[in-house]
């Protein structure tokens, strides 16, 4: 763990389709508001729009721990079997707003024929205006850590199985096509 380290929370499921019907990046930019809502009770809305320097980007809207988080995920990495995505994540809370940066990290690799493993990486790291917004309040960052860690874990092994769900559904429909 980094100094600037708020939490790394990794976990997987099985997705029911063959790897070569699965394309990450696709399935991320093309869902619907409705389909990412129905991988989460905390997710709010979602959308996919293009950074200024032109590589897609996906915006997603979320409550976790009391704090609304925005975030601007821009791809760094767009392979079907493979996806990173960087933010500088607005956060909201009941005292103002700050930023933290987010990695999101999403993979897939072959079980068998039939089946493949999903993992959902997230790594969120504290920015030097979330340092500051801390300092301001007098909250020391490894209380804040100890608080936050727990909640973003939780939301992220909670995702995990219904994303992988979404996806199967999008790669069994690719198969059909």
């Amino acid at each position: 763990m980094t100094d600037n380290e708020i939490v790394d929370s990794s976990f997987s499921a099985i997705i029911n389709a063959p790897i070569e019907t699965v394309d990450i990046p696709t399935w991320c930019f093309a869902l619907s508001e409705k389909e990412y809502q129905g991988c989460s009770p905390a997710h709010i809305a979602a959308g996919a729009t293009t950074a200024p320097d032109g590589r897609r980007m996906s915006i997603n809207v979320e409550m976790i721990g009391g704090s609304l988080s925005i975030q601007h995920y821009v791809e760094t990495l767009g392979k079907p079997d493979h996806l990173v995505l960087e933010s500088v994540s607005d956060i909201l809370t009941p005292t103002g707003r700050t930023t933290i940066n987010v990695l999101w990290e999403l993979s897939v690799r072959p079980l068998d024929g039939a089946r493949c493993e999903f993992t959902n990486h997230v790594r969120a790291t504290a920015t030097p205006a979330f340092r500051e917004f801390l300092d301001r309040q007098g909250i020391p960052f490894d209380v804040f850590r100890a608080q936050r860690a727990p909640m973003s874990i939780a939301h992220n092994q909670g995702e995990t199985p219904l994303f992988a769900q979404s996806i199967e559904r999008a790669a069994l429909k690719n198969r059909s096509h």
